[in-house]
């Protein structure tokens, strides 16, 4: 039978849910603590051995590596071939197209170049090179994720060119996360595509990320998912406290995107915590935070920090879901700072011997649960409409059918509105339409893909159709 009014109300009381559909049985589990979701997805034979692939050696290596550069500032040398940015940009590229060697084809890696006219913290026309590796999808290469690092760094004054910046934590620790997704992926097949970055220009504008999403857009790239990793090197506040085994993911609710007609039906929906970054985080938190990984994603409902902005704001603006992964408490001693020793003895700079590369595998592992689960499993289910042609307490819900050829059909879900996780879960079949006895105006209800080897997809949150 179909869940009721009746039921879940039980369920909500109870803590667990007891209905059951024709084809399943309605899953609840508490949302609150440290109690995984109801949406929560155990992690894969397949993917808990690509997360021991993952290895601390080489992280340490690529930070301490881009670290030898002197300074990666934005406007310091391109054609010195041991200091600037230019050398980065060099050694980068080199080692991705190692990495593209092992894939058989599948991955390419390129120099993505424009020149950048004069602008804020660009007194003059500068040439911005990203570095992209890009691991084509084996069954559906339209649909594409993307995961990025900057490399570029700064000193104290943002528009120094000269002086050591030796950017460790912010932000060779993200670059190194993207080039170790990178070497362990390259030997693998995903079905979807999966864009590998490293970025400049991030510290005197986010130009190069900005540059990267607009040429995605320009190519009409069906970019379901993006993260940056941004200062991801420590597990050490400024107060000496430690939290090795959390990351935050900063993930925005009010879309940076939205037009004004899509605002509107916001406020009559009630869907301020149901943007399409905020499904993200939720499916993050389903597939990553578990003892494969060995971390606790703690979801930040913001954009960003306050006074800070990430290479994810520019895929914001275009309306892809993206997303920010960031330490859990920072040290400002270490990031934006001359490397100096202060009266009292106290080292600044934003140096290797304080980055926790245990805690940056951590982070990898992270990223590489949810970029490869998102790659493994059926894309976001598109079209998702909820009924509201007239007056009733049922809800009906619709979307469209998925082109994946391992499609194995749809739940639909939902949770109090009072509630940030999916708490139910029921099996809808391999159908493109639902009708639960529960009223629309009491819940919030989602619908996500499922696969045969039974990945599920991130929620898609339905529109109103009249």
């Amino acid at each position: 039978m179909r869940p009721s009014r009746r039921t879940v109300l039980s369920a909500t009381a109870a803590g667990a849910a007891l209905g059951a559909t024709a084809t399943g049985t309605a899953h609840a589990a508490p949302a609150s603590g440290d109690r995984p979701p109801a949406t929560a997805q155990r992690p894969s034979r397949e993917l808990r051995s690509l997360l021991r692939e993952i290895d601390p050696a080489r992280i340490e290596a690529t930070v301490r590596t881009l670290v030898s550069f002197g300074t990666r500032h934005t406007l310091s040398a391109q054609d010195d071939p041991a200091r600037g940015i230019g050398a980065a940009r060099d050694w980068l590229l080199a080692e991705l197209r190692s990495y593209a060697q092992a894939s058989g084809g599948r991955m390419t890696a390129a120099s993505q170049s424009y020149v950048q006219e004069p602008a804020s913290r660009v007194p003059t026309a500068t040439r911005i090179t990203n570095v992209v590796a890009t691991l084509r999808g084996s069954v559906t290469p339209e649909r594409v994720y993307v995961v990025s690092g900057h490399y570029d760094s700064r000193a104290s004054d943002v528009m120094d060119a000269t002086s050591d910046a030796p950017g460790a934590d912010d932000d060779a620790s993200g670059v190194a996360v993207v080039l170790e997704l990178a070497r362990v992926m390259a030997r693998r097949r995903p079905a979807a595509t999966i864009v590998f970055a490293a970025v400049a220009g991030e510290e005197q504008g986010l130009y190069g990320s900005a540059y990267l999403a607009q040429q995605l857009k320009d190519a009409g790239a069906d970019v379901q998912g993006m993260f940056t990793n941004d200062i991801v090197g420590s597990s050490t506040a400024d107060d000496g406290t430690k939290d090795p085994f959390t990351i935050r993911l900063f993930a925005e609710g009010v879309p940076t995107s939205e037009t004004p007609e899509q605002a509107a039906v916001r406020r009559s929906v009630g869907g301020e915590n149901d943007s399409v970054t905020r499904q993200l985080a939720r499916f993050v938190r389903d597939v990553a935070d578990n003892d494969a990984t060995g971390m606790h994603v703690r979801v930040v409902h913001r954009r960003d920090r306050y006074l800070r902005g990430g290479d994810h704001i520019p895929f914001l603006e275009r309306a892809y879901p993206a997303a920010r992964f960031t330490e859990p408490a920072e040290d400002f001693a270490h990031q934006h700072q001359d490397v100096r020793v202060d009266a009292e003895g106290k080292q600044y700079g934003d140096l290797p011997e304080f980055c926790d590369f245990g805690f940056v595998t951590r982070v990898a592992r992270v990223n590489a649960a949810a970029l490869w689960t998102l790659a493994q499993a059926p894309g976001t289910p598109r079209a998702a409409t909820i009924v509201t042609s007239g007056l009733t307490n049922a809800t009906r819900l619709t979307w469209t059918r998925g082109t994946e050829p391992d499609l194995a059909g749809y739940e639909v879900v939902w949770r109090e509105t009072t509630a940030p996780e999916w708490t139910h879960v029921v099996d809808a079949g391999d159908v493109t339409a639902y009708e639960a006895d529960l009223s629309k105006d009491n819940v919030f209800f989602g619908v996500r893909a499922v696969n045969r080897a039974g990945l599920r997809s991130p929620v898609a949150f339905p529109a109103p159709q009249a």
